[in-house]
């Protein structure tokens, strides 16, 4: 979009906050953005481009045109922004790189509720408490909770009717005293009310009210003089004692707090969260920010505070920030602290964010290490068979024949020098009779690129067969037939002196034992070979399986391996009288057995 094309629209442009969207020419949106006022944020973009960074000069050179939406406030539009950035994710916004999936406890909803843990969260009015970003602190405080608690974990439904008719019985569960048997109407719905209630005050942070119901508990068994009870629950309450110890920070205030810290780094800024319920450290999250344009790191914390909120359905009064910034809720205070206890929580987050950093560091180095290594190999293994492409996609073929049964085969994919299982294929033998290696090799590797060729999809680098010359020249006439030889590079290893064979030359090529391009060659063929042998073992134990009794006419696999089963063998079904066999598979089929062993000589009559 031009400067021209601009001033033509600029005086339609309103003065009210809103939204604006940059559309390319095949209408899609390249980049949202909020302003006070819609007109002066726009008009800067087409002013001076001395101080415009080159990104944001070549997405105004791209866009064709622009959108806007006005709103009524400054929050309404920073709403708006973060959902239409969520929904059309634009190529030169601020995008959230987080691909985790978080845990959830949930409170189920349902007489006698369950609590346990889940990765989804449903829309079925159950309480979802969470997300916890550590698996290990959720599995924590889920085990804290049915340790104070006793639960049921049996998922029958408990309603009112089904336990007065007596439907379940007491489980295992109840007789190691890890329930109490609400099943059989054994614990009222009050009671075990009572408990979720305090469970939601431990998910909530609300401590307090949780040791008192312990504490009260405790003191009304003793009141009964049921002093064991008593015992029990005072050693629950050390347990909850010493976990909230661990859990609470202490502050002066008891007011829910949220604390971010910000770090700017060249290629991404950086914010980590704290979040703080009734003096207790309830959650943390650090999540990464990529930066497309040269934004404003106050922008950027607004922006990251804006998405932690609402992640983690915060509503904390106070936020607590490393330096000052243009919060859009009003009713929401924001403390830059210099001493004191928040100054301390906020040194935890830069903490949290100094390890954090560390640690993604050292895997973006492992990671780029591990890159440079496939590279490596890929590179040692092109100029080893002289290839024009580097082999990315590799595929691998082997035959499996053992004493001329069942023969099969198997085609195993390489991408990028790691297995690719999903594109892994299995081949039974179609077309050949008896054992035949050669043959059976040819029809494989037609039935395989024929069907790619048809499907459209992409033929690999390089093929390798598993075996020598033999091999190697079948699968070459089913390349040739398909026309796609010169497409492709394909080599056949044979096993004894892992040598390497080419199309037209009795001379094999022999490649350092230590080099790591024929270690990756080895591991396919092995791969193939394993692959193959899945696929033969298990036809030949379904073949055994049903060996003779198959043979016979109305009886098919499942019959014969309920007989099997029952009889344990073939011999067995042969000597079980006629009322035995009926009674494992019928009269009808009892009646085929009796007639297949004991044919009636025609003599006879």
């Amino acid at each position: 979009m031009t400067t021209e094309d601009y001033k033509e629209i600029s005086k339609s442009i309103p003065k009210e906050p809103g939204v604006y969207r940059y559309i390319d020419a095949n209408d899609v949106i390249i980049y949202v953005g909020k302003a006070k006022s819609l007109r002066n944020r726009i008009a800067s973009y087409f002013g001076s481009q001395k101080n415009m960074i080159r990104k944001t000069r070549v997405m105004v050179k791209m866009a064709k045109r622009i959108e806007y939406t006005v709103v009524e406030t400054e929050q309404d539009a920073l709403l708006l922004e973060c959902t239409l950035i969520k929904k059309f994710q634009p190529r030169y916004n601020v995008m959230l790189k987080d691909g985790k999936t978080y845990s959830y406890i949930c409170i189920k909803k349902e007489r006698f509720p369950r609590v346990f843990f889940t990765r989804r969260v449903y829309k079925d009015g159950s309480t979802y408490f969470g997300p916890y970003t550590s698996k290990y602190r959720s599995r924590i405080i889920l085990d804290l909770i049915k340790n104070i608690f006793t639960l049921r974990t049996c998922n029958f439904n408990l309603s009112e009717q089904n336990i007065k008719k007596g439907k379940f019985k007491l489980c295992l569960e109840y007789h190691i005293k890890n329930c109490k048997g609400p099943c059989t109407g054994l614990e009222s719905q009050a009671d075990y009310d009572a408990k979720i209630e305090q469970i939601r005050n431990i998910l909530k942070g609300n401590f307090k009210q949780v040791k008192q119901f312990i504490h009260d508990e405790m003191l009304r068994s003793a009141s009964k003089m049921q002093f064991e009870e008593a015992q029990q629950f005072k050693e629950k309450l050390v347990v909850f004692e010493d976990y909230q110890s661990k859990s609470t920070v202490f502050l002066n205030s008891q007011n829910d707090l949220d604390i971010f810290f910000f770090q700017d780094e060249e290629k991404g800024a950086f914010v980590n969260y704290l979040k703080v319920v009734n003096g207790a450290l309830m959650n943390t999250d650090t999540i990464e920010l990529k930066k497309n344009l040269n934004e404003d790191p106050k922008e950027l914390l607004v922006f990251g505070i804006q998405m932690l909120r609402e992640k983690f359905n915060s509503i904390a009064p106070e936020i607590i920030v490393p330096f000052e910034i243009q919060y859009i809720d009003t009713d929401v205070n924001i403390t830059i602290p210099q001493i004191g206890d928040k100054k301390k929580l906020l040194d935890l987050a830069e903490k949290n964010m100094r390890y954090f950093l560390l640690q993604k560091r050292k895997q973006d180095v492992t990671k780029a290490n591990k890159q440079t290594s496939v590279e490596r190999i890929l590179r040692t293994l092109q100029e080893d068979f002289q290839m024009e492409k580097m082999p990315l996609h590799i595929e691998c073929f082997d035959n499996s024949n053992i004493q001329g049964t069942n023969p099969t085969a198997s085609c195993v994919v390489f991408k990028n020098a790691k297995p690719s299982k999903k594109d892994y294929r299995h081949f039974k033998i179609k077309t050949v009779e008896g054992p035949d290696d050669f043959a059976s090799m040819e029809e494989v590797v037609y039935r395989r690129y024929k069907r790619l060729l048809d499907e459209d999809q992409n033929l690999p680098q390089l093929i390798v067969i598993d075996g020598g010359k033999g091999q190697l020249s079948s699968a070459v006439k089913s390349l040739n037939k398909l026309g796609i030889l010169d497409q492709v590079v394909v080599v056949g290893i044979a096993k004894k002196l892992e040598e390497i064979f080419f199309p037209g030359d009795s001379v094999p090529l022999y490649i350092n034992k230590k080099s790591e391009s024929l270690k990756l060659i080895q591991q396919a063929r092995n791969e193939a070979h394993r692959f193959a042998l899945q696929l033969h073992r298990n036809l030949r134990s379904k073949n055994a399986l049903g060996t003779r009794l198959t043979e016979i006419d109305g009886i098919g696999e499942k019959t014969a391996e309920k007989l099997l089963t029952h009889f344990k063998s073939v011999a067995g079904v042969k000597r079980a009288d006629q009322e035995s066999i009926e009674s494992v598979v019928g009269k009808s089929v009892a009646s085929k057995l009796q007639r297949y062993f004991n044919p009636i000589d025609p003599d006879q009559h």
